[in-house]
């Protein structure tokens, strides 16, 4: 496919992002992207590719996982607001403004680098899926970054740069999972030891998320993000025609009269939502592991294993499921909400997240196109030309991060690129596991940089900030992060 079509495969996710950057219409960009490559694959049929463009869009549905995923974020939106509703974001509001109030009274901007760093670590800690961790930090920091005069083009790049890089770097969930079953396929006889070691060598994860503090910390803003701080400073935390990707009418909402705010109406449920996911990564991974290690081995070497064996979108869609019926019945216990209010408003919360579901849809579905088309493959093979063994890291980075940038996954990059890489830096004699970390950092950098990434998606939701202004935003910090990670390939592989 990628050698009958060529520098064709390209067009579809290339359009699709220059359209959305141009027109600020992420829904309509990436509509037509799908088309043209349907039309593409059909031959240049416009009608055949508009039926093809309709049943790829019905054929997202067709992957459990991707179904599991945008359950996942719907009832996430419930979630929000139970959180909301109960006076749990409101308590949680007030008592980090009494821990920041010593800060406040000085003008030297304290408060305002406090709040960000305990977003950043939220980010951070909030660990076991990148999804989870945005919104959790969106969320819960919009209404203190709002007061204090911070930009949410601010708030998006705290999220989406602490989520996916610490998902990756402590990887108990489902990206650790998934990286070691193409791992596993590689012929590794260790999957998990030898992503660990790898993890070293992912320059541009550790440079991602340790850029955000430097930048708070020196308060040294620059390009567009720049603007926008200077322009949240005088109270107009998004830019001037800005479209937020989620109605913050919908999710916004105020605690119920009468309500006294408590911090544990929120805490509670996202404590039980990222307990539930590993514990249930276990359970969904526990018979794979058992059969590869036999039914004598250890509890603790089973779980390991379990965890990195389990289904990542089933476990966070159960820890969800199961966090919204703890707060149910934990609500229900305070007399807060009855079961006609809960209902309620689980479909208010679900009602909220509506574009986000379908810009997920629109993803996925760009995604399986660009897979089709063989987008990934054909970029790959004609690097490989290119390549030498001191270069092998150095230009696996760089074609990783254009793969990653034009389809918009992580997930399927890597899924293109280990199979390439391995045996590439195997045959070569290059360092197989810094091969293996610039397919791991490059996947992530191109994920950050791409308009059309769901977790970038998800971080201008969260946000309730313009997806556009947020790509255009984070951009220079990740390509300077970037920039040094592809330099830090280039050098260990010469030297």
């Amino acid at each position: 496919m990628a050698e009958s079509l060529g520098f064709l495969t390209l067009l579809p996710p290339v359009i699709a992002i220059l359209l959305a950057i141009a027109t600020r219409q992420v829904f309509i960009s990436l509509i037509v992207g799908i088309f043209m490559g349907y039309v593409i694959l059909a031959g240049g049929n416009p009608w055949l590719g508009f039926l093809d463009t309709m049943q790829g869009l019905v054929d997202v549905f067709a992957d459990a996982g991707n179904t599991r995923t945008i359950l996942f974020c719907a009832l996430v939106g419930a979630l929000i607001v139970f959180m909301q509703r109960s006076g749990g974001v409101t308590g949680f509001i007030h008592y980090v403004e009494g821990k920041l109030k010593k800060y406040e009274e000085r003008q030297d901007g304290s408060g305002r680098v406090v709040v960000q760093l305990l977003a950043w670590l939220t980010g951070a800690l909030v660990f076991v899926e990148s999804s989870i961790s945005v919104l959790t930090v969106g969320t819960l920091y919009r209404p203190i970054f709002d007061k204090m005069g911070i930009s949410r083009e601010k708030l998006a790049y705290i999220a989406d740069s602490s989520s996916a890089p610490s998902s990756i770097l402590i990887p108990f969930n489902g990206w650790g999972a998934f990286i070691m079953t193409l791992l596993a396929a590689e012929g590794f006889a260790d999957p998990f030891g030898t992503m660990i070691r790898a993890l070293g060598y992912n320059f541009y994860a550790i440079l991602a998320l340790l850029l955000v503090p430097v930048v708070i910390l020196l308060k040294r803003d620059f390009g567009p993000m720049k603007k926008a701080e200077e322009r949240a400073g005088t109270g107009q935390v998004l830019s001037e025609g800005a479209t937020p990707v989620v109605d913050t009418e919908l999710t916004d909402i105020a605690p119920k009269a009468g309500v006294t705010p408590n911090l544990w109406n929120m805490v509670l449920p996202i404590v039980v939502m990222v307990l539930c996911m590993p514990l249930m990564l276990a359970y969904t991974g526990w018979g794979a592991a058992v059969e590869m290690l036999g039914a004598d081995a250890g509890a603790g070497e089973v779980f390991m294993l379990a965890v990195g064996k389990g289904s990542g979108s089933t476990s966070v869609l159960i820890a969800v499921t199961l966090s919204i019926i703890v707060s149910l019945l934990f609500y229900k216990a305070q007399g807060i909400f009855g079961i006609r209010e809960s209902v309620d408003l689980i479909l208010k919360g679900i009602a909220g997240l509506i574009p986000l579901a379908l810009l997920m849809l629109l993803a996925f579905a760009i995604g399986a196109l660009c897979k089709k088309l063989e987008t990934g493959i054909y970029v790959a093979d004609v690097a490989k030309g290119l390549l030498s063994p001191a270069l092998v890291p150095f230009l696996v980075f760089l074609v990783t991060c254009f793969i990653a940038f034009s389809t918009g996954s992580s997930w399927g990059t890597f899924a293109i690129m280990i199979p390439i890489a391995v045996p590439m830096a195997e045959q070569m004699d290059a360092n197989v596991l810094m091969a293996i970390a610039a397919v791991l950092g490059g996947g992530v950098f191109g994920d950050h940089c791409s308009p059309i990434s769901d977790t970038t998606i998800l971080s201008s939701m969260a946000s309730a900030t313009d997806h556009v202004d947020h790509v255009k935003t984070q951009l220079p910090y990740a390509g300077f992060a970037g920039g040094l990670a592809a330099l830090g390939y280039l050098l260990f592989g010469l030297f």
